[in-house]
């Protein structure tokens, strides 16, 4: 599902029209965003969480060469999906 097609998900199950939709959905996006970098977590309970980690910085090989490469330290985001959501995905 792509951005256009949730959109039009979100459309028909709220009722909305589909430029409101967009709006709510740029926003939500707006909303973790902001708060992923203000280094909070998001907690949807039911649905899941977002929250940022750290990755230590690391050796590694390039594939086709062999050769070492050093790979930086960074910031990833990382969703835990809730207990619901694991749920319907069995």
């Amino acid at each position: 599902m792509n951005k256009a097609e949730l959109i039009s998900a979100i459309a028909d199950n709220s009722g909305l029209s589909k430029v409101d939709s967009k709006k709510a959905l740029d926003g939500f996006i707006a909303a973790v965003s902001n708060a992923l970098k203000s280094g909070d977590k998001v907690a949807l309970v039911g649905f899941g969480s977002f929250d940022v980690a750290e990755r230590s910085a690391r050796t590694g090989v390039n594939p086709a060469t062999g050769a070492k490469i050093k790979i930086d330290a960074k910031k990833v985001v990382k969703f835990k999906a809730g207990a619901e959501l694991a749920d319907l995905v069995k």
